[in-house]
């Protein structure tokens, strides 16, 4: 496989549509080589417009989200060099290397182990020093080296509805991004903390993507 123009296919025919048009954004995705942090069993489709199964070692629903999501989700959180990121859900990594590129430092969490040390060991390899991955779970309450409040969250999945936990780790002005609703329906999310006690939320476009492992999910409703 030809990789460069793989990727460079990637990002005119998935990414520029889906109204993706930071330049600095699209730089980025040119660089970073998403091959890397494929699974090896998948690295054929490390620039396909479909998620990307990982080792199921905790969960079967494990995946990196598609090319097109996560660059618009980078794209939305206008992450600045000065920032500080928590990522909930780290995969292989290669979010948190974008990030990393757009921030001062990466805190990114991960529940399976084994993914841990993948995202470790990717991220090594790419040379990036600014972004630490920690085995844990995401959806419990943060503390020690985990502890905010950040400018940035990222949730790399879906989740039935925003934490007020994570929302209250931001900083004033910091922004949080994540998945949000309930199969056939969710929309990428922004929650932005407007003051000490208020936050505003937006919903800009729709896509779907796998739960994030542990976060608690609505009761069923019954007569």
């Amino acid at each position: 496989m030809n990789y460069e123009q793989a990727r460079f296919n990637m990002i005119e025919q998935q990414i520029r549509p889906w109204e993706v048009l930071d330049t600095q954004v699209l730089s980025l995705l040119a660089v970073i080589k998403r091959e890397d942090f494929v699974p090896l069993a998948h690295k054929s489709l490390a620039f396909a417009d479909l998620e990307i199964p990982l080792p199921p070692q905790t969960h079967p629903s494990q995946c990196m989200l598609s090319p097109k999501v996560e660059a618009r989700l980078l794209q939305d959180l206008a992450v600045q060099k000065h920032e500080k990121v928590l990522e909930i859900g780290a995969g292989t990594g290669y979010m948190a290397a974008l990030l990393a590129h757009r921030a001062q430092q990466v805190l990114s969490l991960e529940i399976d182990t084994g993914l841990a040390a993948l995202a470790r060991e990717n991220l090594q390899k790419a040379g990036i020093h600014n972004a630490q991955v920690l085995q844990r779970d995401g959806s419990l309450p943060l503390g020690g080296e985990a502890a905010g409040p950040f400018d940035v969250i990222l949730l790399s999945g879906s989740v039935a509805e925003v934490p007020e936990a994570l929302k209250a780790q931001l900083k004033v002005g910091g922004r949080l991004a994540a998945i949000v609703g309930t199969d056939p329906v969710m929309c990428a999310t922004i929650v932005t903390r407007v003051s000490d006690s208020a936050w505003r939320m937006t919903q800009d476009w729709e896509t779907i993507a796998p739960r994030l492992q542990g976060f608690t999910e609505p009761s069923a409703f019954s007569f």
